[in-house]
């Protein structure tokens, strides 16, 4: 097994005559009354990539908890605790302006909100990071041109929403090899990885699953069971996403360094102590 190491990572460049906007733009959908955390430390990790922007929309509430932890998201405050389909025509029309869109942190899955999502999915044709309860929402056939970050209870939701055969999931969930876990992901979903997407599948050693490979990352440490870790790993993918376009690189750096930040903290905090919003703050320190 070849793991990812410092070689294989490849920062955006920026053009010293480059000006606002030019050097990617977020767009970040989620948050709900239960979980706004999960979008503000995902709209955070993605400006600390290095993109020149991110702008959230979210319920009303939420937006407003955003704004007061931090003077550098932009938000957009929707009417109503969580997002419906009467949203939808929003968040098309923000896409206009935007590189990367970046939906399911926090969401929920209230059945109007999967609807949402599934819908927002299909019909947005830009570069894509869903995480967290997007994944839930939707099967195989409902995306491209997306980065998946799922840990394996997602992946689950995922494969059973493609009709994924129950036996072949239960093999996929007995498995605890991550070289033949991977393989028998990518056997079961070509179709989806044929539509220029990458399944990101987080664990003790991280899986990036691409269309022709599969590379492995063993990059942080136990720590990282924290609630909003992985929040901070699909703002990640959505910056250098947002940035260079390269859906595969994109995907690399953002496993490679959301694990080495862990390891960073790790040491710093001398255990496990250290949490995900220190993960962001972190991130200044190694992407320069």
């Amino acid at each position: 097994m070849k793991y990812i190491t410092k070689k294989d990572i490849k920062l955006p460049k920026r053009s010293s005559e480059s000006h606002k906007g030019q050097n990617g733009l977020v767009l970040a959908v989620g948050g709900s009354e239960d979980y706004v955390g999960a979008i503000t430390l995902a709209g955070l990790a993605a400006l600390r990539s290095g993109c020149d922007l991110v702008k959230i929309i979210a319920p009303e509430k939420v937006a407003w908890a955003v704004n007061s932890y931090s003077p550098d998201l932009m938000t957009v405050k929707l009417k109503g605790d969580f997002f419906n389909l009467n949203h939808l025509k929003i968040i098309k029309e923000s896409m206009k302006k935007f590189d990367v869109l970046l939906i399911g942190n926090g969401i929920g899955l209230d059945p109007e909100t999967k609807n949402f999502c599934r819908k927002a999915i299909k019909e947005i044709k830009k570069p894509k990071v869903i995480d967290a309860d997007a994944i839930k929402s939707i099967s195989m056939y409902d995306a491209k041109n997306s980065i998946i970050t799922p840990h394996s209870k997602e992946l689950e939701h995922f494969l059973i929403n493609s009709k994924i055969h129950k036996s072949m999931i239960k093999k996929l969930n007995d498995e605890n090899n991550i070289i033949k876990k991977s393989k028998i992901i990518k056997k079961i979903t070509q179709k989806f990885l044929d539509k220029n997407n990458i399944i990101l599948l987080k664990g003790k050693i991280d899986a990036v699953i691409s269309k022709n490979k599969i590379f492995y990352n063993k990059t942080g440490n136990a720590g990282m069971t924290k609630g909003g870790t992985g929040d901070v790993l699909a703002g990640l993918c959505a910056g250098f996403l947002a940035q260079d376009k390269n859906i595969v690189q994109s995907t690399i750096n953002a496993a490679y360094f959301n694990g080495l930040i862990g390891d960073i903290l790790l040491k710093k905090k001398k255990g496990f102590a250290y949490l995900a919003s220190d993960m962001v703050d972190e991130i200044k320190k190694i992407n320069g």
